[in-house]
């Protein structure tokens, strides 16, 4: 080969590695950084939130307690929590709020209806993942979890403030009634229990509440829905570390044990739906089960009801 048929080759070579480095480099650019979640669409990652520059049409929501937010938050972060999101009128705690509420609520915080908002928490997502999912049953769909919550940010030594942000109260209104379709009702749930056989139900509280050893406060009784999986809500997330989502194949090995197809239908219930918002946002959104819903009233709602059948392995000897 001669100089210049040499210099020829070279050139080419140097053309093709770089228009395979450009693929490369864009395939990896829309690659999540945990895994090959089937979406995406409402997960960010603290690295996207620290460098994004137009804030315009976004609202970042700590869902922490009043007291935690006060000692430092990701600047300009609305402050709210999970009373706030509660409606007070039943006679056990943690269920959803109405429409009117949610639109009351927002409104007085300065939260547009064009705004997407950035939730985060300090423990693994389960708060977080609670706004994410009533809002959802509403049909807002413009939410987004940080994974890692606070820890991730902290991690990045991001930016933090402590006073009080308020903004200039707005009309916010949600879209419609909402189609509620990640909710069960009490009623649907047991009706569910006696005429679905492919019917997977998800305890995703700790060993100790699912064996009725433990009952926490604001239940009647200790126990569990009959037919219930225990598959505690923690696993899904790297728990003692980062609190970020597992990747998608590791997921896929902790709920695929539990032998349910995409479709069927899961139901999950938790003490008062919480960490079982947080299992829900797992199964459908990260690994693309199709019919998960989450019984809002929980075991908190459940054991309420005498009448209604619970199975428990074990003396109750931890009251909380």
């Amino acid at each position: 080969m001669n100089l210049k048929s040499s210099l020829i080759f070279t050139l080419f070579t140097l053309v093709i590695s770089c228009k395979d480095y450009q693929q490369t480099k864009t395939a990896d650019s829309t690659t999540p950084l945990l895994g090959n979640y089937s979406s995406t669409a409402h997960l960010i990652e603290a690295e996207d939130l620290l460098t994004k520059t137009d804030r315009r049409y976004q609202k970042i929501i700590d869902f922490r307690k009043k007291e935690d937010y006060q000692k430092g938050h990701i600047p300009g972060a609305l402050q709210m929590h999970r009373p706030d999101i509660e409606d007070n009128s039943y006679p056990y705690k943690g269920m959803m709020a109405s429409k009117k509420a949610i639109e009351v609520l927002f409104s007085k915080l300065g939260i547009s209806t064009i705004d997407t908002l950035v939730v985060y928490d300090d423990k693994g997502g389960s708060d977080a993942a609670r706004l994410w999912w009533l809002l959802q049953n509403y049909d807002y769909n413009k939410v987004k979890l940080l994974n890692g919550g606070f820890r991730a940010w902290k991690a990045l030594n991001g930016a933090q403030e402590s006073k009080q942000v308020s903004l200039e109260p707005t009309n916010f209104m949600l879209p419609n009634e909402g189609s509620m379709s990640y909710l069960v009702h009490r009623e649907e749930l047991q009706n569910l229990l006696s005429t679905d056989n492919k019917l997977l139900i998800l305890d995703v509280r700790s060993e100790d509440e699912h064996s009725g050893k433990r009952q926490k406060s604001g239940a009647l009784r200790a126990g569990r829905i009959p037919k219930s999986e225990l598959i505690d809500w923690s696993r899904a997330i790297d728990y003692h570390g980062t609190h970020k989502f597992l990747p998608y194949d590791e997921l896929e090995v902790i709920y695929g044990n539990l032998g349910a197809e995409k479709e069927d239908t899961i139901i999950t219930y938790c003490h008062t739906g919480v960490r079982s918002a947080h299992t829900t946002f797992v199964l459908s959104e990260l690994l693309g089960y199709s019919n998960v819903k989450n019984y809002d009233g929980s075991w908190s709602e459940w054991s309420y009801y005498k009448d209604l059948p619970s199975e428990k392995d074990s003396t109750t000897i931890i009251l909380q």
